[in-house]
């Protein structure tokens, strides 16, 4: 499993603290610091199962200064807001965690990081 988060986030520090306790195998990405690809970003969106406007941070004030709420949300529109969460990556929903059976969650809750462990590598 790999753990896309901020440090600073509450609820990235909490989904880290749970694999901890379960003793999950796991690696950190910063992706403030190790900033995910457009390419990245598609994968990880086929993954979860979303579309990118469903993992945008849309209060972030860089997303208000982009005014992402008033952007389209269809196929046509998809590319600009890929580009837009990697240009800036803070307004990417946390954490995100890829599952070893190719599946990822957005871990904001309990149930959904035992959700992303279930999936790991004991043959699910």
């Amino acid at each position: 499993m790999e753990i896309w988060l901020n440090p600073a986030c509450s609820k990235c520090r909490g989904a880290v603290d749970l694999l901890d306790a379960e003793g999950a195998s796991y690696t950190v990405r910063r992706y403030l610091e190790d900033v995910p690809t457009e390419d990245e970003i598609r994968a990880v969106l086929g993954r979860l199962g979303l579309e990118p406007w469903d993992i945008t941070r849309t209060q972030e004030a860089e997303a208000k200064e982009l005014g992402v709420k008033e952007w389209a949300r269809d196929e046509a529109a998809r590319g600009r807001w890929i580009a837009a969460l990697a240009a800036h990556p803070k307004l990417i929903q946390r954490p995100i965690i890829t599952a070893d059976d190719g599946t990822a969650v957005v871990g904001r809750t309990e149930e959904a990081v035992r959700e992303a462990m279930g999936r790991g590598s004991e043959g699910n």
